[in-house]
């Protein structure tokens, strides 16, 4: 498996496989799956090499960072990266009360999300995560869902970005400059809410989820030239786009947790092919687009089954003919600033 190396500030940085785990579906994201069933997940993603596990207390509620526990224990703690999230504390639902996530995580602890960005949650939520993994340190923490999708209006958003700086900001800085973490960041599906931190804090990795892909390029514009200059190492969630990227635009195809629209689905089929006409899979492609981009250190699909995590490490070592990328942009499919080489 291909590795990354990132040392922003000089404290050693990380080595990230290129193809790491996001563990979203463990959670028993859209429906339930066994303990058995994810762990043989993850046993066969670190069979394959993987070697980057990202996490969240939102998955699942719990869960996922309960079910990596049981995977990681035993393991040298220096033989893997690993990363979670704050800004989201669980707290057990009273009688009457509906849960987190209810008809989109199942089968899952009776929890109810609470918001918070404050020093004093930050702190909390990094220890009950290290309870939950079982672990004795995390690498990277990163403030969760700062964006609009999330929160429901920029005003919303703004207020927690401003919460986020006022508070749970100067907690991440002390954690990273006592080495109780060696960096942190921010996990969120809007490139603007990266930009609006990373002009006004000294941010190390960024978890993009969904928004530089094969699809979309608009961060190039002003972000991530901006993270190049910062030396700021880029994680890219969801490059399939939520999945049209890999089953093609087929009907029901999914965009951005939803069923994707015309004007998707049709751009997606000229995108497609493009690429039979390279005897090139999509799926490949739209995994080794953002690994082209300088700042991109890892790219993390996520996969509820075995069959799925071996499908990922295949697009991870596929070869794409550099005439696949030139013929993208000739067809006004991918921008021109795009960089492409490997």
């Amino acid at each position: 498996m291909k590795t990354r190396h990132w040392d922003r500030i000089g404290n050693g940085g990380l080595t990230f496989t290129e193809l790491g785990f996001g563990t979203a579906p463990l959670g028993n994201l859209y429906r339930a799956i066994s303990d058995d069933e994810a762990h043989a997940v993850l046993t066969k993603a670190w069979d394959l090499g993987v070697r980057y596990f990202d996490t969240a207390p939102l998955y699942g509620l719990g869960l996922a960072e309960t079910r990596l526990n049981r995977f990681l224990r035993g393991k040298p703690r220096g033989d893997y990266v690993l990363s979670t999230k704050i800004g989201r504390l669980l707290r057990r639902c009273e009688p009457g009360e509906e849960r987190t996530g209810a008809g989109k995580f199942f089968d899952v602890p009776t929890r109810r999300e609470v918001y918070d960005y404050s020093y004093d949650g930050v702190m909390r939520s990094l220890e009950f995560s290290l309870e939950r993994l079982g672990v004795d340190s995390i690498d990277i923490l990163y403030a969760h869902d700062l964006d609009i999708f999330t929160h429901g209006s920029e005003a919303a958003r703004n207020a927690r970005l401003e919460e986020l700086m006022a508070g749970g900001y100067k907690a991440l800085l002390s954690l990273r400059d006592q080495g109780v973490i060696k960096a942190f960041g921010a996990g969120v599906n809007e490139w603007q809410a990266c930009q609006w931190l990373t002009e006004r804090g000294d941010f190390d990795l960024f978890l993009l989820a969904g928004r530089y892909t094969l699809l979309e390029q608009q961060a190039l514009e002003t972000f991530l030239p901006l993270a190049s200059e910062r030396g700021i190492g880029i994680i890219i969630g969801g490059p399939y786009n939520s999945g049209i990227l890999a089953t093609g635009p087929k009907p029901g195809a999914f965009y951005n947790y939803d069923a994707a629209p015309q004007p998707i689905l049709d751009r997606v089929a000229r995108i497609e092919a493009v690429c039979k006409h390279h005897t090139t899979r999509m799926v490949d492609a739209a995994f080794q687009f953002p690994l082209r981009h300088p700042a991109v250190v890892s790219v993390i699909p996520g996969g509820q089954g075995v069959a799925e995590m071996e499908a990922n490490a295949v697009a991870a070592g596929a070869e794409i003919p550099p005439v696949l990328w030139a013929d993208l942009k000739t067809e006004g499919l991918m921008r021109e600033d795009a960089p492409v080489n490997a």
